[in-house]
């Protein structure tokens, strides 16, 4: 079960977002500058298919450019500037492809929660396009990304695709009351959490049925601290 992967404490919150414009490579290169082994983002799809990283289903607050993501072709995606919104020193940045954020994981050894963030009605497209990626693409030399997600319908759909993915199951406010039969069917790793939701009887329950807790985002070293005294593996933070 829980114990197939090993994660480190700290997991960059879309690279390293308090400090550089989240889901870019400049992001990601921050983490691993400030000492994060593994970093977290979101990926969706274009309109013609290819994998992004991005969070939001529209590409207005983190570019130059407003419109939706499903209904933009990475012709147009991949000459905007998703910097400058950050802060001027930063406008040449690109919104990267997968493949190109992979090319950039590969070389700083760092590992990976890669969020499936679905357009919507794009689950089964974009799930399938990332189980495939992982199967086909993901460099050897890197552990197993751990692929989590909101939507349990594409975590079912792309583990179906790829049954050796690792599932970590995102939940905010409150754990379903089916949470641990989807966990059970998906064979899921760790069960990461909102903040708001990790009291001890929460991350109790979770670690009985053997799973590992993750939670997100934390900003506190406190905060940090108290949670992995209560048994959390990893923290989620804008700051790592």
């Amino acid at each position: 079960m829980s114990s197939q992967i090993q994660f480190p404490k700290i997991i960059g919150h879309r690279g390293a977002k308090g400090c550089s414009p989240e889901n870019t490579l400049a992001s990601f290169k921050k983490a691993h500058e400030l000492g994060a082994q593994w970093v977290e983002l979101d990926v969706k799809e274009t309109q013609d298919g290819v994998l992004i990283i991005m969070h939001d289903d529209d590409l207005d607050r983190t570019s130059n450019y407003k419109g939706k993501v499903a209904q933009t072709p990475w012709s147009i995606i991949k000459t905007l500037d998703a910097g400058s919104w950050y802060s001027k020193q930063f406008s040449e940045e690109k919104i990267p492809s997968l493949q190109e954020a992979v090319q950039l994981f590969e070389s700083l050894n760092l590992g990976v929660n890669l969020e499936i963030k679905p357009c919507p009605n794009r689950e089964t497209s974009t799930s399938i396009l990332v189980a495939d990626f992982i199967k086909n693409n993901w460099p050897k030399k890197l552990p197993p990304p751990l692929v989590s997600s909101f939507s349990m319908e594409s975590l079912k759909i792309a583990k179906k695709q790829n049954p050796e993915l690792i599932i970590g199951l995102l939940f905010e406010n409150e754990l379903p009351s089916n949470w641990k039969q989807i966990a059970r069917e998906l064979n899921a790793s760790s069960i990461n959490i909102d903040d708001k939701m990790a009291n001890q009887k929460t991350i109790e329950d979770i670690l009985k049925e053997g799973y590992q807790v993750l939670v997100y985002t934390v900003n506190s070293k406190e905060r940090a601290e108290e949670l992995f005294k209560l048994g959390v593996s990893s923290i989620f933070t804008d700051m790592p």
